[in-house]
């Protein structure tokens, strides 16, 4: 069934007996769709910008949020309807105008991708993440200034492993994987704690075929959340790898750097 349609909205399926005794409102709920979006936990954390815009239907950052969750599970579609049904109460919001680009990219509208990635840098976006779906927009359509992209979106926000990682994920989808290793090192620098940069590193090393390098990785992942259902899926990944995933790991190293 479709997440989009899935999507609460201005309170439509509340269940006031699920209610914990703690006061939970549109804070509590941004706060926690930050956490869930920081763990990779992304479905979770769609339901959870769902539930901010119970509390306020007004909060942009919970309309992006959506959007750019929607993204990360590969709902590209889906975040682009979002993306304008949000539009049109903030039509000039620099980061709903980066999310729907990104979706747009995507989906293979790379000129209007462009176009509305043009329109978020115009409205005075100068946000990281604005500039790391500038990035992604320019990398589909195989463009070399994405590299300053991802620079500038790490300049406005200094030493922030977050940011590197979502630079990583954005390399990684675009399969320049030996590139987002590096800015994977370097957001390990920086918190070598957070076990989604460990998986992240062991997902890179393994579509280079550096299996071994990918299991100790993953293992580092697991020690520091053992219960967490993205390192499980991503070991079960690494077990299932057979000889022709080798076989384009090694290819991947010779000619995807």
């Amino acid at each position: 069934m479709s997440r989009f349609n899935n999507l609460e909205f201005e309170g439509e399926h509340e269940d006031p007996g699920a209610m914990s005794a703690v006061a939970k409102d549109e804070a509590h709920y941004l706060a926690e769709a930050q956490t869930a979006f920081e763990n990779a936990n992304f479905d979770t954390a769609l339901r959870l910008y769902s539930k901010v815009l119970e509390f306020n239907v007004q909060n942009v950052v919970a309309w992006a949020g959506q959007v750019r969750m929607l993204i990360e599970l590969g709902e590209f579609n889906e975040a682009r309807l979002w993306a304008e049904k949000a539009l049109e109460r903030f039509p000039r919001e620099p980061e709903l105008l980066a999310a729907k680009a990104v979706a747009l990219a995507r989906s293979g509208c790379c000129e209007e991708a462009l176009a509305c990635s043009d329109a978020s840098i115009e409205a005075r976006g100068d946000t990281p993440y604005v500039w790391l779906a500038r990035g992604d927009v320019l990398l589909s359509r195989k463009e070399s200034r994405a590299d300053y992209c991802f620079e500038k979106a790490m300049l406005v926000a200094p030493r922030n492993w977050f940011i590197v990682w979502l630079a990583a994920r954005v390399r990684y989808y675009y399969r320049q994987f030996a590139l987002a290793i590096k800015m994977v090192e370097q957001a390990l620098q920086w918190n070598a704690g957070h076990f989604v940069l460990w998986i992240e590193y062991g997902r890179c090393q393994q579509a280079l075929g550096l299996l071994g390098a990918a299991r100790t990785s993953l293992d580092q992942a697991r020690q520091l959340n053992p219960q967490s259902p993205q390192v499980a899926a991503a070991l079960a990944s690494l077990a299932s790898t057979g000889f022709s995933d080798r076989l384009r790991g090694f290819l991947n190293r010779l000619f995807l750097r």
